[in-house]
């Protein structure tokens, strides 16, 4: 979409984009109103009927070329999404432009394989003359939300998805980060792409709204729970399908056997990066007791080590949080954690020599699950760390939790972790690893519980994009089925014999009823 200029009269319905870290003004973007949001939809339908005609091999090509200006041009995208989100620059190269990369080159290249039509095994009813297989096909237009968090990664991996898979694509990019929404949808009209095939629309949340109203064939949705209700609801009045991505309260085990410094340090990246604005945070650290103390102060250690600065400034750790608004819900919940009886190790409260949204790399202990800061989301720079005797013990409490999105079990005892991680209510969960599987294009992305449903990334998100087809082929069309009209006492009898062994699914059994089935025949021949 065109950024415009507007009158001052003009701009009371505009969209201003200001850096969290410095508050100024990036750039401004229309508030897309209803009739302009169908229209885009419309206009993507009518592109999505050549696009879907062209092969895996010519759609690839276009995300390839996508892939090599995004190459081309690193530094400028990472300064941008480091000044509309807050993030350090390298940060936004490592977290969000990195794996996205990888993913353009994984789905333009093997998309193909993974849509490949797909014979069934439909049992005895194979040796009657008879297949099936499956065929996907593309949905059609597929309406993507997208948030403020990670503006670049989760956009664009959802709109390739759905471009290689052949839909057409609506993007509303969240109201604090447009810019970057913008910036993909240059990417690849520069690409080659037709215009009407990824359409951007900016807005607030009545863009949102009305996208979702304007019937597109799926939407994909990150964001929050309440948010994502909403958008469920309005959804099923139309019978939309859905893809939620809404956060999570995600734990990490550290158990007795663990290697502290490397739990240490992942505690400190998982919980701190982007400032903690990650859906796959880690929001509740559980520590074995006999390790805490030395878990603990080597934690704390890092975190004070940590730089917090302006984003595109050289060697920043944290930058700002993306808003005033999210920054006020992470210090209300640490003043409820200390009103409970926490005890912040480090950090605790807004840094007050920087002029933007940033607060002080928080550490917490003595926490429980009364207190905020381990039952809704924060969504913030805290690490807040709990103790536990038995694994038992972590297991309960890593499922306490309306959210399920990831967790991670930290032992050296693989075996064991691996058995740990089954038990925990979650869509991911990492051993001996934290936060970063959002960025592998292989594997499938999303949540249980309040974490949402289905998945984005892999095989399984790809899927989500299409509607598979049932092809059904009877190679015997000579032959009348036995089960048709009309029904004679033999046919009766024959019936009942289908269920005593057709339905044992042994063609031994079935054979017994070959003198039957060949009355039948001659029994329905003129």
């Amino acid at each position: 979409m065109e950024v415009r200029t507007l009158t001052a009269e003009e701009a009371r319905d505009d969209i201003v984009s200001r850096d969290p870290a410095t508050g100024r003004e990036i750039g401004r973007v229309p508030v897309a109103s209803s009739e302009e949001v169908a229209r885009a939809l419309s206009d993507a339908r009518t592109a999505q009927n050549g696009w879907a005609k062209l092969s895996f091999r010519e759609r690839g090509r276009v995300v390839m070329r996508a892939r090599a200006i995004v190459l081309d041009e690193i530094e400028e995208i990472a300064a941008l999404i480091s000044e509309e989100s807050g993030k350090p620059a390298d940060e936004a190269i490592a977290m969000e432009i990195v794996p996205t990369l990888d993913l353009m080159q994984f789905f333009a290249r093997k998309s193909a394989k993974l849509l490949k039509p797909e014979k069934i095994d439909i049992g005895q009813y194979g040796l009657m003359g008879r297949s099936s297989r499956i065929v996907y096909k593309p949905l059609g237009t597929v309406g993507i939300i997208s948030p403020w968090n990670f503006p670049w990664a989760i956009p664009l991996g959802e709109v390739v998805m759905a471009l290689m898979a052949g839909n057409a694509v609506v993007l509303k990019p969240s109201e604090l980060t447009p810019m970057v929404g913008v910036k993909i949808g240059e990417v690849f009209k520069r690409a080659g792409l037709n215009d009407d095939l990824l359409q951007v629309v900016t807005g607030d949340g009545r863009t949102g709204a009305a996208l979702v109203e304007a019937r597109p064939d799926k939407i994909m949705f990150t964001g929050s729970v309440a948010t994502g209700k909403r958008v469920a609801e309005t959804a099923a009045r139309n019978l939309t399908p859905v893809v939620l991505e809404l956060g999570g309260k995600d734990p990490m085990i550290v158990l007795e056997d663990a290697d502290v410094e490397m739990a240490a340090q992942a505690a400190v990246w998982g919980a701190l990066a982007n400032a903690g604005q990650a859906c796959a945070s880690v929001e509740r650290c559980y520590v074995h007791e006999s390790i805490s103390e030395k878990f603990i102060a080597r934690a704390v250690e890092l975190v004070k080590s940590l730089r917090l600065d302006v984003g595109t400034r050289e060697a920043t750790d944290i930058g700002a949080m993306s808003s005033e608004r999210q920054l006020n819900t992470v210090e209300e919940h640490i003043d409820d954690a200390v009103a409970r009886g926490a005890r912040i190790l480090t950090g605790g409260r807004r840094n007050e020599t920087l002029a933007g949204s940033f607060y002080e790399p928080t550490v917490l202990t003595d926490v429980d699950h009364t207190m905020l800061v381990m039952r809704d989301e924060t969504f913030g720079p805290v690490l807040p760390i709990m103790t536990f005797k038995t694994e038992d013990e972590a297991i309960g409490l890593a499922n306490d939790s309306p959210f399920g999105l990831t967790a991670s079990v930290w032992t050296k005892d693989i075996a064991r972790g691996r058995r740990i991680a089954e038990q925990i209510e979650a869509g991911t969960v990492m051993v001996n690893e934290v936060l970063y599987t959002h960025g592998i294009a292989q594997t499938p992305w999303g949540g249980v519980k309040q974490s949402g449903l289905g998945r984005t990334h892999g095989r399984l998100g790809l899927l989500e994009l299409v509607t598979p087809q049932h092809i059904h082929v009877n190679r015997f069309s000579f032959i009348p089925d036995f089960w048709w009209f009309s029904y004679t006492p033999r046919a009766s009898k024959l019936f009942r014999g289908f269920a005593q062994r057709f339905a044992t699914g042994n063609p031994l059994q079935t054979s017994l009823l070959l003198p039957q089935m060949i009355r039948r025949f001659f029994e329905r021949r003129p």
